[in-house]
């Protein structure tokens, strides 16, 4: 399994994170929701839910964010208007730090994701100009404890 590593700056009004990088991990799982879910849950990431990728750009600060892409292909573009495209595929896993701009710039028929956050974090939509407070929080959000999808390599070596 890759891991490609992605570090943006702030991009319009998506603050992205100050310090973790995205990371990008390639074949990470079998391509279906439960083997996520049963994958996300081994690792300390509670599965939250199933769905797809918003077509806006958003971004967290609530929580770190891994999609899992159990079904069908899509192109987003991470880290906001000036950020990066990537193509995922299914069985292709996203972290997004707290902060990291997401946006859907299109998908296959049948596009599923397994979304899940570390144990006490969640999700939060924020699509505009983030306040100081907002900047805060996203700054001091710990690293998780684990990586979710059990890499040593991960988020342990490369949030750290």
């Amino acid at each position: 399994m890759r891991i490609d590593a992605l570090s943006f700056a702030p991009s319009g009004p998506v603050p992205n994170h100050p310090r973790f990088p995205a990371l990008v991990y390639r074949a990470a799982a079998e391509a279906s929701a439960e083997a996520f879910e049963a994958l996300f849950a081994a690792n300390g990431w509670p599965p939250q839910w199933r769905n797809g990728i918003h077509p806006f750009h958003h971004y967290h600060t609530r929580g770190h964010e891994v999609l899992g892409i159990a079904a069908g292909s899509v192109r987003v573009l991470l880290g906001g208007p000036d950020g990066r495209e990537v193509a995922l595929a299914a069985g292709d896993a996203a972290v997004l730090p707290a902060g990291t701009g997401h946006c859907r710039i299109s998908a296959s028929r049948g596009l599923l994701v397994v979304g899940a956050y570390p144990p006490g974090q969640q999700a939060d939509l924020c699509r505009g100009v983030p306040t100081l407070a907002m900047l805060a929080r996203i700054a001091a959000l710990p690293a998780p404890a684990s990586d979710p999808v059990g890499r040593p390599d991960g988020v342990a070596a490369l949030w750290r």
